[in-house]
């Protein structure tokens, strides 16, 4: 089922991108005899057939007499917008050797060229439909799929005509020329250069071992270059009529109608539809097999050993059985979720393990089918040192003691706890589920052969299965988990020589002694058992802001609080703490704390109370803790609902007044980021990455990526040196936006952030710390140890800040859209040298200093220079030449639906208003808002581009190969010439 608890996948970096999902393992023994499937009653949807799961009844489904399937469905999240997926049942398993990566070119031909769209039409004709490209309209190709998505805002019976009439043009009539296949090529090949690198090169061969004698070996969707190259208009046109046909085809349509109007678009624009030729079935994918010979008992197969001297240490090994379809029924639902408990109870451990200072930084179990492929037990960690076998033995005693002793009742139950919160979250926002993810779950579903549940049937299913757990079935489904025809391994090491696939095969036969240390003591800790922050503080002021029914307090203590009560967002109550002075605060010596604090802040605890209290406390309880360093505050940021509201805000407020010291959250993290810097050297992304904000910001200290010699002179005394001050200093705003009783709210503030001891004053030289932009000249030159044909460049121009101007920071974001254009167009249609370039305008108002306007691609070597004339190109003809009228519509008007629809949810007026207690300039200005973004005229986009633009050259950064030279041609002239 779509809505059941997903395994934490940590084979992110090189598994195929397909939808994993945990199986009940004790239903998929291969040798078990075939399910007897429910016989489904007359009329039954065709995605329940076989399931005795109740029917989410806000779903209609059909089949046309072609064999095309539908679902449809009212939902009116976001006002007016409709989503639509078009799934064909095709992806890069269904290739033959010669067809590699021809699922996902095709993905890109049905953009270039259809029945209704000439070549070049699909970007312009979405937009002036108020689609944004790449973001509302889009596609994806796993193995498995290939998957077409729209979402479409401001829809009305005659857009929505439009619409299904331009997709179903693309999906059954793309015109597969091979000058098409010609001109898409290059932009196909700038994506997987811009893949490639020593993670893609790690990830391909870990996908060979894992999956070795099987297509998913050597197949994933972005092909090979040689078989690409050879494509033809004749060869893509052979797969698309092989797979691209009614029968294998799923459209889902979700959004502000109704369904039936929905139905009947579907069927008018694909219901005549017909497949060339005979329906052909899909390949076999095959099945892992042990190598002959292998140990029964013990059946460790193939083992790889990848060496990459840019990338961090990760260790993975899988226990692997056959793949097969599954009854989607209560019974199956209830063994997936005994098999994700069995997970999360070692999961815990493991991660206990890890906090206390174990030999690994992080380790996880997760068990998942791939790509209909397999069934996998997988195993991931990440050695701290080159002694993965001593990380490898601490691993398996965990799981040895798992798989040897039933767990306690009392874990147990705190993991149900878990499970419980989140699937009663889930009905209580069942109301303001968005149509894009309700679209995507059929989507999931069909990929992974299941129904589909409504969440109170989800609840209803763990309920009844929570009613059956005892610690001796914990025990049976965590043995099944660790079961499997085959054993295989992939570590990959910067370390020449520091294994052998024989010491890892030895490694892995060995017999490791249960170690019963990690097991968690589950002693419950109440929050009435906790200190009060402080005597109860009284109300100052309390009155309106002017808009919507939100409501300022200010408290005798100088705290503010902005409040916002509504119902729009059934269960859901967002909260943020702002306070401090952010990065004015820090000193330039404190660049290395500063990237400490975002992973060890909150680790470090409150109080008496460390990570594993914590965690203890909000055991069946919906909490978040995030933490960010802003330009000009820090923040705490949290989602949860009314129920557990009162302990969030006392959690954060506790954070301030009495904050924790563990220094190990602080060792852990410095472990964490000595592994990670290495890598960052490894593409032109991870340079841009570790770097760009440090260069952009002048070479200010504090913004620079610690180097490991910095982190190894970094202590958790000075951390809480560094830390201590800074979280008494400052003003103090708490926003709380959702769900909740204002009154109740209001008084639990009082007792909370109203309790808070006076703040310190931020000296003024501190609130006066702004950061300056790098001169323009010379173009900038960094180096990376990656791919040689890779680079990236940039290019940046000071623009302003604060609060005063902050209408035209709106303005320049139309301007930043039409560049974005431009430049999509000039380096990725036009020249293939780039597949996603990209332009930035970014305008801090919590400071006065530090915006910028930015544009930066992946590219190769040779087409930096034809980069940086393209963009001041651009820039000259923006100041110099007015917008033309269609241009601007094809701007403006998704930018008018994004406003439209993100000022429908609470979080777009939070973001608009935080900081208003510090500069009530923001409320003023708040009713500017959707005329700034869509009434800017032309004319005052041309005076902002000679204000930013004209005056001065942008400043350059290119990032390249170790030991080649970039060309600084900056005319269009010259890199033409160049080139």
């Amino acid at each position: 089922m779509t809505h059941f608890p997903r395994a934490v996948r940590r084979l992110a970096f090189f598994l195929p991108a397909a939808l994993l999902v945990p199986q009940p393992i004790l239903a998929q023994e291969p040798t078990a005899p075939a399910p007897q499937y429910v016989t489904p009653a007359e009329g039954t949807p065709w995605i329940y057939e076989g399931s005795d799961v109740p029917r989410d009844e806000e779903w209609t489904f059909g089949e046309l007499p072609n064999g095309l399937r539908y679902a449809v469905r009212n939902n009116g999240v976001p006002p007016d917008q409709v989503s639509v997926r078009v799934r064909i049942d095709a992806g890069s398993l269904h290739e033959e050797d010669s067809e590699r990566g021809y699922a996902h070119l095709l993905e890109h031909l049905l953009f270039r060229e259809s029945q209704y769209l000439k070549v070049g039409e699909a970007i312009p004709t979405w937009q002036r439909l108020g689609a944004t490209f790449g973001s509302d309209t889009n596609a994806h190709t796993s193995p498995t799929e290939t998957v077409f998505k729209l979402d479409l805002p401001n829809t009305d019976e005659t857009k929505l005509t439009e619409s299904m009439k331009l997709l179903s043009g693309m999906v059954r009539s793309p015109v597969l020329s091979d000058a098409n296949v010609k001109a898409e090529l290059p932009i196909v090949l700038a994506e997987k250069r811009e893949r490639s690198g020593a993670a893609e090169r790690a990830g391909n061969t870990s996908r060979e071992i894992l999956f070795s004698g099987q297509r998913l070996a050597d197949r994933v969707p972005i092909g090979t270059e040689e078989s690409l190259r050879a494509a033809t208009g004749k060869s893509v046109s052979a797969f698309y009529n092989r797979w691209y046909r009614p029968e294998n085809v799923v459209v889902v349509a979700a959004g502000d109608m109704d369904p039936m109007r929905l139905a009947a678009e579907i069927e008018k624009w694909f219901g005549d539809w017909q497949g060339a030729g005979p329906l052909v079935p899909a390949p076999d994918f095959g099945d892992p097999v042990a190598p002959a010979g292998t140990d029964a008992d013990n059946p460790v197969g193939e083992i790889g050993v990848i060496v990459e001297p840019d990338l961090p240490r990760s260790f993975t090994y899988a226990i692997m059985r056959p793949w097969r379809p599954v009854q989607d029924t209560i019974a199956y639902n209830e063994g997936l979720l005994r098999d994700a408990l069995a997970q999360a109870l070692i999961n815990r451990r493991l991660e206990a393990r890890a906090r206390a200072g174990g030999s690994y930084l992080y380790a996880q179990v997760s068990q998942d089918d791939v790509s209909r492929s397999a069934d996998m037990t997988f195993v991931n960690f990440a050695p701290l040192t080159g002694d993965w076998q001593a990380a490898l033995d601490d691993i398996r005693g965990v799981i040895a003691d798992a798989l040897a002793t039933p767990p306690s009742q009392e874990e147990i139950d705190r993991e149900l706890a878990e499970f419980e919160i989140v699937f009663t979250s889930q009905v209580e926002q069942r109301r303001v589920l968005p149509g894009p993810k309700l679209a995507d779950d059929i989507v999931n579903a069909v990929d992974i052969r299941e129904a589909v549940a409504a969440p109170e049937t989800v609840l209803t299913v763990f309920n009844s299965m929570k009613e059956t757990i005892t610690p001796e079935l914990v025990l049976e489904h965590t043995r099944a988990l660790f079961s499997g025809d085959v054993i295989r391994s992939a570590y990959v090491t910067p370390a020449q020589d520091e294994a052998s696939e024989q010491a890892i095969r030895s490694a892995l036969r060995e017999t490791v002694d249960a170690n019963a240390d990690a097991r968690i003591a589950a002693k419950a800790i109440s929050f009435d058992e906790l200190p009060p922050v402080g005597e109860p503080g009284e109300i100052a002021a309390q009155g309106p802001i002017g808009v919507l029914d939100i409501e300022k307090v200010e408290f005798a203590n100088g705290v503010k609080a902005i409040l916002w009560a509504n119902d729009a967002e059934p269960g859901r109550v967002s909260v943020k703490v702002r306070f401090g002075a952010g990065y004015r605060a820090l000193k330039p010596d404190d660049a290395v704390y500063a990237n400490l604090g975002y992973a060890a802040l909150i680790g470090s605890g409150i109080g008496e109370l460390g990570q594993e209290e914590l965690d203890r406390l909000s055991t069946g309880r919906k909490f978040g803790f995030d933490f960010e360093t802003g330009d000009g505050a820090f923040t705490f940021y949290a989602q949860t609902r009314e129920a557990d509201l009162d302990e969030q805000l006392y959690l954060f407020a506790a954070k301030l007044a009495m904050p924790g010291w563990d220094p190990n959250p602080v060792i852990r993290a410095k472990a964490a980021s000595k592994l990670a810097y290495e890598s960052y050297a490894a593409n032109p992304g991870g340079i841009l990455q570790r770097d760009l904000e440090f260069l952009l910001r002048d070479s200010d200290p504090r913004f620079r990526t610690p180097t490991p010699e910095m982190l190894d002179e970094a202590t958790p005394e000075e951390f809480r040196d560094v830390w201590e001050p800074l979280l008494k200093q400052g003003p103090v705003e708490v926003l709380v936006f959702g769900e909740f009783d204002k009154a109740a709210t209001i008084e639990t503030l009082r007792k909370t952030f109203g309790a808070l001891p006076q703040r310190d004053a931020a000296p003024a030289d501190v609130l006066d710390r702004g950061v300056d932009f790098p001169e323009a000249g010379e173009t900038v030159v960094s180096y990376h140890r990656g791919d040689t044909n890779q680079a990236a460049a940039v290019v940046a121009w000071p623009s302003g800040a604060g609060v005063e101007n902050l209408r035209e920071s709106r303005h320049l974001e139309v301007l930043a859209s039409v560049f974005n254009n431009r430049l999509m167009d000039a380096m990725r249609e036009h020249a293939g040298a780039s597949y996603s370039p990209v332009v930035r305008s970014d305008w801090p108002s919590d400071v006065n200093s530090g915006g910028r306007i930015a544009a930066l691609a992946q590219l190769r070597p040779e087409d930096v220079p034809v980069f940086f004339a393209e963009a001041e190109r651009i820039a000259k003809e923006l100041a110099t030449e007015p917008v033309g009228e269609d241009e601007y519509n094809r701007v403006v008007e998704p930018l008018r639906q994004y406003v439209s629809r993100a000022s429908t949810g609470n979080l777009f007026w939070l973001y608009q208003l935080e900081g208003s207690t510090v500069d009530a300039r923001r409320i003023e200005m708040l009713r500017y808002l959707l005329a700034d973004y869509t009434q800017v005229p032309p004319a005052e986009l041309q005076a902002l581009a000679q204000k930013y633009f004209g005056s001065r050259e942008g400043w350059r950064l290119a990032v390249i190969p170790q030991g080649q030279e970039v060309a600084t041609a900056t005319s269009a002239g010259e890199a033409a010439a160049g080139s």
